[in-house]
């Protein structure tokens, strides 16, 4: 009789048991790791979608310009397959920087809000569908790291401003440097605001890195998004796992 060590494939976990067959008769086992969120899987999947990673894979290529039928094709799967596990990731997303702030005790917090007290804000433009159908990512960095503060999709519109204006309130931006639009000149404190292209330029160069390694904000190509849930999930996973440091 020959036996074989069966590990979770999400946490490499032993702590296994057999947990009854699927309709097709293949065993089916369950993770009793307590810190395991996955639970029960399979180890051979008729179905290469359920296979993690290739679910690991249909992310990293949506985020490395990879449009959702290159993905199915490469990996040879359905579009429908790559949709529903970009789907899933929308309820994980963040849209401001906290993983930062949780992993500093309170003293180190105040040091670094004071260091991060100047921000760069700036609105990108992307559409969806149609190029009537605008749909704007207006972000906020730190003037001096670079490192990405809070982000919000909408139109170009005071109201979108306002949310982003909220989001960084509990940093206790003190500097402002943004361009002329008028939704800055109107909501910021004129003692705050340094309006002007020539402090803007990390904020610029981020967004360069975006239309670079995510098609469907590239201005000159059929690759644009046919739905505001996946033109922000995308856009966002991208922040929330290369800015964010958030494993997504």
């Amino acid at each position: 009789m020959t036996f074989i060590t069966v590990q979770c494939p999400h946490c490499l976990s032993e702590q296994i048991v057999k947990r009854g067959k699927t309709r097709r008769g293949t065993q089916r086992y369950l993770c009793q790791n307590t810190a395991c969120t996955q639970g029960s899987f399979l180890l051979d999947y008729s179905n290469r979608g359920c296979l993690p990673e290739v679910k690991h894979q249909i992310i990293d290529m949506s985020l490395n310009a990879s449009g959702i039928r290159d993905t199915a094709r490469v990996l040879q799967i359905s579009p429908d397959t790559v949709l529903r596990e970009l789907k899933k990731k929308e309820a994980a997303l963040e849209s401001v920087n906290s993983a930062l702030l949780r992993t500093l005790n309170p003293d180190e917090v105040r040091v670094d809000i004071e260091r991060a007290g100047e921000a760069e804000m700036d609105e990108m433009w992307s559409f969806v569908g149609k190029k009537k159908d605008q749909r704007w990512l207006w972000h906020a960095i730190d003037h001096c790291t670079g490192a990405v503060l809070a982000y919000v999709f909408g139109r170009r519109k005071d109201d979108v401003f306002l949310q982003l204006k909220g989001l960084l309130e509990p940093l206790k931006i003190t500097r402002f440097y943004t361009d002329s639009w008028g939704a800055y000149t109107r909501h910021l404190d004129p003692e705050e605001h340094n309006p002007g292209k020539h402090n803007t330029q990390k904020i610029e160069r981020t967004y360069l890195t975006l239309r670079t390694r995510i098609k469907r904000l590239v201005c000159k190509t059929i690759c644009f998004s046919k739905s505001t849930q996946m033109h922000d999930i995308v856009i966002g996973l991208f922040v929330n796992r290369y800015a964010f440091g958030r494993a997504v």
